[in-house]
């Protein structure tokens, strides 16, 4: 049996009917030093946690790329325009504007290691203005105020409209 890839052509067609139907929405790709959009890497967001689990399998619980999902849509009922911001090799997961401010968002499952503390702070320190930083996460040992980062419990955001 001879395998073939599917066409480029096909795989947009494909995606392109996804974003139409809101099955996915697009999140661009920002060059936070440039301060401009770019053409590629951007990321698809599923509406529809249930049609993730079923398409990957229940077993494939990456649950920090679901609580992502889960921001990215909150930010969006609040009312914000979300991107994906870069800023040299690092990247910070959402740039949450609206006409009255900006807000460089952070997500994580958890922010108890070092490690993944020092990769979620790293892009923070590189961004030379002074709008809000936070990260959101579903752990609760390393809350409040850091280096003038908040970091907050994903339930609090999702309960709290005044948090951000």
């Amino acid at each position: 049996l001879i395998e073939t890839k599917p066409a480029v052509q096909t795989v947009q067609s494909y995606v392109a009917t996804l974003l139409e139907a809101y099955v996915f929405y697009e999140i661009k790709r920002f060059d936070i030093k440039g301060k401009e959009f770019l053409k590629t890497l951007g990321k698809y967001y599923i509406v529809d946690i249930g049609l993730r689990n079923y398409l990957l399998g229940f077993r494939n619980r990456d649950i920090g790329h679901i609580i992502e999902n889960i921001v990215y849509f909150e930010l969006l009922r609040r009312g914000y325009d979300v991107a994906i911001g870069k800023i040299g090799d690092n990247e910070i997961d959402f740039i949450a504007t609206n006409a009255n401010t900006k807000i460089y968002i952070q997500v994580t499952e958890n922010i108890t290691s070092s490690s993944t503390r020092e990769r979620e702070l790293a892009p923070f320190y590189k961004i030379q203005d002074n709008f809000e930083k936070i990260i959101i996460t579903n752990d609760e040992s390393y809350l409040g105020v850091h280096d003038g980062i908040i970091i907050i419990r994903l339930v609090d955001f999702l309960l709290d409209e005044n948090i951000l």
